[in-house]
């Protein structure tokens, strides 16, 4: 078996970390758990493909530009960006589901540091209100922004992160606390990934 992973990390934001293994998805991400890393890598998503090696250098040669350092598979990129091409060349879905953490202390550290991380603000975004969003796992999947901090999703007023974790556990997924920023899209990129390029641009004109 061979798989091709793109693995996110709450205290590397803006880097994707895209490798290849031919263990389980959940086994690599547990042996990358190191005394080294702050807080435990996360899956957003992971595919079995036929020849991982060239899936792998596939990728690596597309965003080979925001590659972080050439002899690692750090990448300063939006993770669904990568997923939008590994799925065309997925032979199947194998995302894990859940969790992979040590212990329920590794889960407590990455909820504590979602909390700590600024709040998303539409504005700071260029997003207006009556904007629509769509969810990255799945086009049927819609909201409407309401104003700076607030979404409509399905008639109900709510949050990205709140929202985006209903859809993840509707689809099987059974962690309780996701950063919906990495999953909302406006425009094909992440709202994450947009907010950290308006906050650039803004940084180059100043």
């Amino acid at each position: 078996m061979s798989f091709v992973y793109i693995l996110t990390n709450e205290a590397m934001p803006g880097l994707v970390k895209i490798g290849m293994t031919t263990t389980p998805v959940e086994s690599r991400m547990l042996g990358l758990d190191t005394t080294g890393v702050p807080l435990p890598f996360e899956c957003y998503y992971a595919a079995r493909v036929d020849d991982m090696a060239r899936v792998e250098r596939a990728l690596h040669e597309a965003f080979g530009d925001h590659r972080v350092r050439k002899s690692r598979e750090f990448f300063r990129l939006d993770p669904y960006r990568a997923k939008v091409i590994l799925e065309l060349l997925a032979v199947e879905d194998v995302t894990p589901k859940g969790q992979v953490v040590q212990d329920a202390s590794d889960v407590q550290a990455l909820v504590a540091a979602r909390k700590i991380r600024p709040r998303f603000r539409f504005s700071a975004a260029d997003i207006p209100a009556g904007s629509l969003l769509l969810f990255s796992k799945g086009s049927d999947f819609v909201a409407t922004v309401l104003d700076d901090t607030r979404i409509e999703f399905r008639g109900q007023t709510t949050s990205l992160s709140a929202s985006a974790a209903t859809i993840l556990q509707e689809l099987g997924y059974t962690s309780t606390s996701v950063a919906g920023t990495e999953y909302w899209l406006f425009e094909g990129e992440t709202l994450d990934d947009r907010r950290r390029r308006m906050e650039e641009l803004d940084t180059d004109r100043s």
